[in-house]
């Protein structure tokens, strides 16, 4: 039999060679890649590691290690029994591998958004039989577990406006759908681009004054499908414009809400590559949108392949170095810490914390309110949320960017030109949820510095949700 440690893994972004390592999921996935490649049983082991993923607030990565637990008994009999382990067999087996590699980097947004991830949690998915057939499983399910996604409005406009405009994008579809960017002619590409073109064009013409308007999103996403080559030449851009042609009739039918599903998978397919690959200073709108929706992304200054070589050069044997040197570690319950970074963390953390907290004491004072306060406010949050990401913090990340999505929207909630103003979809989040969110994060960091672990605590679990309802519900 061939162990999984033969089978090569390609990966999607950079290793994270300073941030921190849930050991005991790495010694349980090693555990269960033995007992797998042995034809013994995988459960515990998976079950262990998925605990410790949860406990450490890697999300995405614990719903990947759960799908594995579910399959295990499929999946891990002997090669001469018979039914569904036969077919279960070597998708496990594959995904097991890959799962157990990326793990290995440390990159939560490489966890997040990576696609060879999905495509194997997709798989296992399908061996589980699960959703229901004709539901395949969507990417923004593991791109943007457990984070709050603000609603997102289709401004009205006149019926023949959006009559004409549906049309023009209807024509522009086809050639779109019909693509093959693998085998089509020069002719056939030069067609397509001008589609594409058209759907740009009717996407800007499409979106309203509101920050959280569709379309705006929609063209965005547009935009990064096609700055990363994937355009015509992935499925789930080709369901993204389909979708967005049904969201059109929505809108005619005078709908004033996107569809909650389509805004998240938007969304997602905006986010991925700018979370993998980082973004440059040319992709400064996308990633300030990006921002509006509560997401971040790293800034990258060289972007070619032999610099990246270089880096991931550097980060192995940065790995290297660290390995088994305990001073140069620290342990904050399951997850390990680069000690050197840990130190850069809390400074930074510091630093947001007292930002956060000041701003949240002046939000009470609403005849003081001024919107480029609360985007420092959101930005402060943001700096926290990447720091924390970055350090393996999985829970502090997660409220801290939802915090800056809510000073976010309370920034677009207080702008002064009144066509905006009017168009806001939701209120702004109440001063005492921001204030509460900034507390939960206070004390959870107090932890941190203390050496405590990253379980995340009530306090920090019910300022999560009240800012969710917040942010979703448009709740103040």
């Amino acid at each position: 039999m061939t162990p999984l440690s033969a089978a090569p893994v390609t990966f999607d972004a950079l290793p994270n060679p300073r941030g921190g390592a849930v050991r005991p999921a790495e010694l349980a996935l090693a555990e269960a890649t033995l007992a797998f490649e042995q034809c013994g049983e995988t459960g515990a082991a998976l079950l262990r590691a998925s605990h410790a993923l949860r406990t450490a607030g890697w999300l995405s990565a614990q719903r990947f290690a759960d799908v594995l637990v579910r399959l295990s008994p499929l999946a891990t009999e002997g090669p001469d029994e018979p039914g569904d382990a036969q077919g279960a067999r070597p998708v496990f087996g594959a995904a097991l591998g890959h799962f157990r590699a990326a793990l290995e980097r440390h990159n939560l947004r490489e966890l997040s958004c990576s696609p060879a991830l999905f495509n194997h949690y997709g798989a296992l998915c399908a061996q589980l039989a699960e959703p229901a057939a004709g539901s395949p499983v969507a990417f923004e399910d593991l791109a943007l577990c457990a984070r709050p996604v603000p609603p997102a409005s289709l401004h009205a406009r006149s019926a023949d406006q959006l009559a004409h405009l549906r049309a023009r994008y209807e024509r522009a579809l086809l050639p779109v759908l019909r693509s093959q960017a693998d085998t089509g002619s020069a002719v056939a590409l030069a067609v397509t681009n001008a589609a594409l073109d058209e759907i740009d064009i009717v996407f800007a013409e499409l979106a309203g004054p509101d920050p959280y308007d569709f379309w705006r999103l929609a063209r965005a996403c547009a935009k990064a499908l096609r700055a990363g080559g994937h355009a015509v030449r992935e499925t789930d851009a080709r369901r993204f414009y389909a979708r967005c042609n049904l969201a059109l009739a929505d809108h005619a039918r005078g709908i004033e809400r996107a569809p909650r599903s389509l805004v998240r998978a938007t969304l997602a397919l905006l986010w991925r590559d700018y979370a993998l690959f980082g973004a440059a200073a040319e992709d400064a709108d996308q990633v300030e949108i990006l921002n509006d929706y509560g997401l971040t992304v790293d800034w990258h200054v060289a972007g070619t392949q032999s610099s990246e070589m270089l880096w991931e050069a550097g980060a192995r044997d940065a790995q290297s170095l660290t390995a088994g040197r305990s001073t140069l570690t620290r342990d904050l319950g399951v997850l390990t810490v680069n000690a050197n970074a840990y130190e850069d963390f809390l400074q930074t953390a510091d630093a947001s914390i007292q930002a956060l907290a000041a701003h949240a004491r002046a939000a009470d004072q609403p005849e003081k309110a001024d919107p480029s306060e609360a985007l420092q406010a959101g930005d402060a949050a943001y700096r926290l949320a990447s720091a924390a990401c970055a350090l393996g913090l999985g829970h502090v990340a997660l409220l801290a960017d939802a915090l800056g999505l809510a000073w976010r929207r309370r920034a677009h909630a207080g702008v002064s030109t009144p066509a905006v103003r009017a168009h806001v979809i939701v209120g702004a989040p109440a001063a005492d949820t921001l204030e509460q969110a900034a507390e939960a994060l206070r004390a959870t960091l107090h932890k941190v510095a203390a050496g405590v672990g990253p379980a995340a605590a009530s306090h920090t679990q019910a300022a999560l949700a009240a800012l969710t309802r917040a942010i979703e519900q448009g709740g103040a």
